[in-house]
């Protein structure tokens, strides 16, 4: 069900490439290792987000095949983020006029809390804009570990918190820091693009390993130790999910604890960015770290772009025993140094200033709009979903529909209604969609009543 063929991946990416060029006219050459194609490029400095349509390779091109200038031949095995090709694709559709509904980006259409706004222009006010300690300031790193000890039951001390760019920044930090050629990281299907790519910029090998529809896309503790092998680094453990919503409960990861201290060889990496969503009362969000014999082998990510809608402030932390943080300590002073100043004053007063009761209304509202996009869903003959604890995705089962081709039914989707969402084969999941509810209910409302519209023209009788 999660396998992907390489071929099909070529033929879907052209797909999405010409559909480009039809709807938006956005493309220059571009030369991958197999083939001559083209990509999506940002019409930088054109208002309108119109260019000509070229085709040309002149030998003036960085990557003409008559060029002594060539990229990293690493980059060969790295694919662009899906996502963020439709996220780009919908904004240059948008520029030259065309009213496209995007339930593609999982961003909170909520403003961050207003301690949030109002700690920021204190900081711009108090001209608080030089560098910072490249681990961040020792009051964001206290308030983040008083947060975990008071939250999740994790003792760290301030030291041990590394405060970065963006959740990413941390994961790949993370990834980076303890994976090399030759080595294997395990990562759960259905999956956040970015993982296997992060791996594949190591030289390490990502090692998928599926999970179904029927087990609510948790990981098995059996199939996991079928995956591990000597060369095992890294356990890339994200709860709740994305794209699933999936929320992994304390049983089930004591259960995946008790595998890996069978392989103490293997750091886990757990991104926990969405562990704020969740609206399952009887299933709440447990730290992997708290797992018995967990806790001084697993970097805990998180960060303030989706329970406080930071997203632009672009702020993340790590939290691990100082043997684990101190190499990515020391790869972000090579990278980025500090994150920025301004966010990380944001970030204090997200954590000490806002009321736990503002923290609860936004997940109150995200559950409404999932209970809203599952009835609709319900309404959808033949549909197969998993009814997500978490995060604000859905991942419906699309396979009956176009032949199983998930990326033909968001191509066709987006050019006929005009809706975008992203294919499920991009997170390990051919024939799956996923749906991010992250949006106002009135454009849930559009959105959901193209898809239905869109589902029974295309039904396969």
């Amino acid at each position: 069900f999660f396998s992907a063929s390489k071929s099909m991946q070529t033929v879907n990416a052209m797909r999405l490439f010409l559909l480009v060029a039809l709807l938006c006219g956005t493309v220059f050459p571009f030369r991958t290792p197999s083939c001559q194609s083209f990509v999506l490029a940002s019409s930088s400095g054109n208002a309108g987000g119109g260019s000509a349509l070229s085709t040309s390779t002149t030998s003036t091109s960085l990557h003409s095949s008559t060029s002594p200038i060539s990229p990293n031949p690493l980059l060969s095995k790295i694919k662009l983020s899906k996502t963020i090709e439709v996220f780009s694709t919908v904004k240059e559709m948008e520029a030259s006029g065309l009213k496209v509904t995007s339930l593609c980006v999982g961003e909170p259409d909520f403003p961050p809390p207003k301690a949030v706004l109002d700690a920021t222009i204190a900081a711009v006010n108090n001209k608080d804009t030089r560098y910072t300690a490249v681990t961040g300031t020792k009051d964001l790193r206290e308030a983040v570990a008083d947060d975990l000890r008071s939250r999740k039951g994790l003792d760290y001390d301030a030291t041990e918190v590394l405060c970065s760019n963006g959740a990413k920044q941390s994961v790949y930090q993370g990834v980076l820091a303890f994976c090399g050629e030759g080595d294997e990281v395990i990562i759960p299907a259905p999956y956040w693009p970015s993982y296997p790519e992060m791996v594949a910029l190591t030289g390490a090998k990502p090692v998928i390993v599926p999970t179904t529809i029927e087990d609510g896309f948790l990981l098995e503790p059996e199939k996991l130790e079928e995956y591990i092998t000597e060369r095992t680094k890294l356990m890339i453990f994200c709860n709740p999910s994305n794209p699933t919503g999936a929320v992994h409960s304390a049983e089930r990861q004591a259960d995946i604890a008790s595998v890996l201290r069978r392989h103490p060889q293997v750091v886990v990496l757990s991104d926990e960015i969405y562990e704020r969503l969740v609206y399952n009362p009887s299933n709440p969000h447990v730290s992997f770290a708290s797992m018995e014999g967990m806790y001084n082998r697993t970097l805990t990510v998180n960060g303030f772009s989706k329970a406080y809608a930071m997203t632009g402030m672009r702020l993340g932390y790590m939290a691990a025993p100082a043997p684990l943080l101190k190499p990515c300590v020391t790869i972000q002073s090579q990278l980025t140094s500090c994150a920025g100043s301004l966010s990380q004053a944001a970030g204090v007063a997200a954590i000490r200033d806002v009321e736990e009761a503002e923290m609860e209304a936004n997940v109150v509202n995200m559950r409404g709009k999932r209970d809203y996009v599952i009835s609709r869903l319900e309404k959808i003959e033949g549909l197969k979903f998993f009814v997500p604890d978490g995060a604000f995705y859905v991942l419906p089962d699309f396979s009956g529909w176009l032949g199983g081709d998930d990326t033909e039914f968001c191509l066709k989707l987006l050019k006929e209604k005009k809706l975008a969402l992203v294919p499920g084969s991009s997170f390990g999941a051919d024939g799956t969609v996923r749906i991010s509810y992250a949006t106002s209910m009135e454009e849930l409302k559009v959105a959901m009543d193209k898809l239905e519209e869109f589902c029974e023209e295309k039904r396969e009788r």
